[in-house]
């Protein structure tokens, strides 16, 4: 199956405040197919967003190629859904209102976009919410908002930059587990970037480490765990603390190297 998602060898540089140049990914080389769930660790710092920034067109590559469906990205592609680490839910718009923008946007009428944002609201369990205002809801419950902004335009690439990191243990055990639940079957293919390797384990089909600043992937690791998947569940298993251990003594060095190296540049 050709890849939906591809990066060839992509590096980008930026200018850094004292007239250098800093390079956030290195010859980065990755791929995910369509309906494939592909989780992303590594380091504070070591250019995980930056990845999904090349991916969404928000960030050309410097070197390299990034491509979306088989065609270099030029701008932002088609079918992308891009939910970040702070909510972009408009303070001034219902519950309702927020989802149903995106269709707006898109060219729906007003009844159409409606219906499908009263759908999507009810699938992502916000039902009687409808008239709410984000003010109004917990942190939870604007995390729904927000997915079901971004899964309400079907996209065909999800990009999630750590999502559910702000979010209480027991609400992010939640959310992933509705996160699965609406993904599944959808065909979308996921990029989901965490500092969380319990969070990455328990979501991916398969999980990339990526080395110390400047980024690119060191190891590919499956997650042969069955699905559908229960969060809390499977982090239980043998099979799961089979995985962690293993991908952790991958992940474990680089972290040690970007400790080493933010320690040398404090002395």
């Amino acid at each position: 199956m050709d890849p939906v998602i591809e990066l060839r060898q992509a590096t980008k540089r930026f200018r850094s405040s004292s007239g250098g140049v800093h390079t956030a990914v290195s010859d980065l080389t990755m791929t995910v197919a369509a309906g494939e769930f592909v989780a992303v660790v590594g380091p504070t710092g070591c250019g995980k967003s930056t990845t999904l920034s090349l991916v969404s067109g928000l960030e050309p590559p410097s070197a390299g190629e990034a491509l979306v469906g088989g065609s270099p990205v030029r701008g932002i592609p088609d079918g992308v859904g891009y939910m970040f680490q702070q909510d972009a839910i408009m303070p001034w718009r219902s519950v309702l209102d927020n989802v149903a923008a995106g269709p707006r946007y898109r060219g729906a009428t007003k009844a159409e976009a409606r219906a499908k944002a009263r759908d999507w609201v009810d699938r992502v369990g916000l039902s009687g919410f409808e008239r709410y205002y984000p003010h109004q809801l917990s942190g939870g419950m604007r995390k729904r908002v927000a997915l079901a902004q971004t899964l309400v335009n079907e996209p065909r690439i999800l990009l999630m930059d750590e999502p559910f990191s702000a979010l209480d243990v027991q609400t992010r055990g939640l959310m992933q587990d509705e996160l699965l639940r609406l993904w599944s079957g959808s065909g979308a293919a996921v990029i989901f970037v965490t500092h969380d390797l319990e969070e990455a384990i328990a979501l991916g089909d398969r999980v990339l480490v990526m080395t110390a600043s400047p980024a690119t992937v060191k190891g590919s690791f499956p997650v042969p765990l069955p699905r559908p998947r229960d969060v809390e569940e499977v982090r239980l298993t043998a099979e799961f603390l089979e995985i962690y251990r293993e991908i952790w003594d991958s992940l474990r060095e680089e972290v040690e190297t970007a400790r080493e190296r933010g320690a040398a540049n404090v002395a």
